[in-house]
């Protein structure tokens, strides 16, 4: 082996944080995140973050690096999908009220350009689409720094009812 082995270390911080807020709507909780509350552990082990947050929409960002590469020497699939899955999800989060939970039955994902360490930050923009009592449509975008699109998810949601008291 001619390179010296690369290392990554990192931290995060214990999720329960995030299940210990029961009164605070999907918004209040994303909007806490990174501030007075831990952010999720995927984001730690993937390297994004929460850019914006709104009713029905958030924006991650993303700085690829060669940790995220496949041997092709391209972010591998696995990653973005997170990234796209991450993010329609969050934005239905963003629009349910306090208790009630979601998980995604499906997601289909479509790359368009290869991304690499070379790329510069990327953001994935999450949209709410259609939103039903229980299911949703969300979908994602992972964009570059001139705005060209280089992944593109959708994402059927279920809607998790709060637990009757």
């Amino acid at each position: 082996m001619t390179d010296a082995a690369r290392t990554r270390s990192y931290t995060w911080e214990d999720p329960a944080a995030l299940t210990r807020q029961p009164g605070l709507t999907g918004l209040e909780l994303l909007r806490r995140m990174g501030r007075d509350l831990p952010g999720p552990p995927v984001a730690a082990t993937l390297g994004f973050e929460v850019e914006e947050v709104e009713h029905g929409r958030v924006v991650f960002g993303l700085d690829p690096a060669e940790f995220h590469e496949n041997p092709l020497g391209t972010v591998h699939g696995g990653v973005l999908a997170t990234l796209l899955d991450s993010a329609t999800a969050c934005a239905l989060h963003s629009t349910l009220p306090a208790g009630v939970g979601y998980t995604t039955t499906s997601l289909n994902v479509t790359c368009t350009r290869p991304v690499t360490a070379g790329t510069g930050r990327v953001r994935c923009v999450g949209t709410v689409l259609s939103q039903g009592r229980r299911t949703a449509l969300a979908e994602a975008q992972v964009l570059d720094a001139a705005g060209r699109l280089l992944a593109h998810a959708t994402s059927t949601l279920l809607i998790i009812p709060a637990p009757a008291a």
